[in-house]
């Protein structure tokens, strides 16, 4: 096992293991199964940044109607950033700061990346996919012996008769995959499998909450900070769905 960010940031996870089992003497392994290990903001967090900013954030309270409503702006073409619970520690947006999109669209590809993250036309998007689900759309037998696949750090081929079912997210005939796990992103994986019901395809694009040159938004003003300064149609942030005027 080699854990998502095996880089100078890794640095911060060997020294809270070393306090762990060193300092404290806990005996029992600790198996890193996600990457949502970042600060989490309430929802009064978020109502008072989007007061702050004027703008008026419409609270569901229940979780499926927030859910079928963002996947009907998918469905429609619109684009949606995604802010939930603790943001992502390590390289990548696994799905609590992302921006997500249909990937059965071509042009979605193109509008991403012209309107929003402001990059080079040829760099690819990566799908996330329920797990259960990867093997029917990527050659990844066994998805969960595949620790990289939870990490969107694992390229892997796209079978041959779906690369045409996901072109935006279809990079050449392979993918670098993000797996989503009920037990660990239950809203995110709730996400992906609803827009699964209503379309027949369990795959959203899923890439970075940001525009190039920025890191990563982490609170809800960098949420609101990026989302009017780029093209994405609708912001989601824990309850609270936000569109522009």
């Amino acid at each position: 096992y080699i854990q998502p960010s095996a880089g100078d940031g890794g640095g911060a996870l060997g020294a809270a293991l070393y306090a762990w089992h060193c300092g404290l003497g806990n005996q029992k392994r600790f198996v890193m199964d996600h990457a949502y290990w970042g600060k989490e903001y309430r929802n009064d967090d978020i109502v008072a940044a989007a007061d702050a900013a004027g703008v008026k954030a419409q609270y569901f309270g229940d979780e499926s109607k927030l859910v079928g409503t963002v996947v009907d702006r998918l469905v429609a073409g619109k684009v949606a950033a995604w802010f939930q619970g603790r943001f992502e520690w390590g390289p990548r947006a696994l799905g609590n700061r992302s921006i997500i999109a249909d990937p059965r669209n071509p042009g979605t590809k193109d509008q991403v990346n012209t309107k929003i993250k402001f990059r080079e036309p040829f760099r690819p998007f990566a799908p996330a996919v329920l797990a259960e689900e990867s093997e029917n759309y990527f050659d990844l037998a066994q998805p969960d012996k595949h620790t990289p696949a939870r990490f969107m750090l694992l390229v892997v081929p796209v079978k041959e008769e779906k690369r045409d079912v996901i072109p935006a997210v279809n990079h050449m005939g392979t993918a670098r995959i993000q797996t989503v796990y009920q037990d660990s992103s239950p809203r995110y994986h709730n996400l992906i499998r609803t827009f699964g019901q209503a379309t027949g395809v369990p795959v959203l694009l899923n890439t970075s909450f940001n525009v190039r040159g920025e890191p990563i938004v982490n609170s809800p003003e960098d949420a609101l900070n990026t989302y009017f300064n780029s093209d994405i149609d609708t912001l989601v942030m824990g309850d609270y769905l936000l569109e522009k005027p």
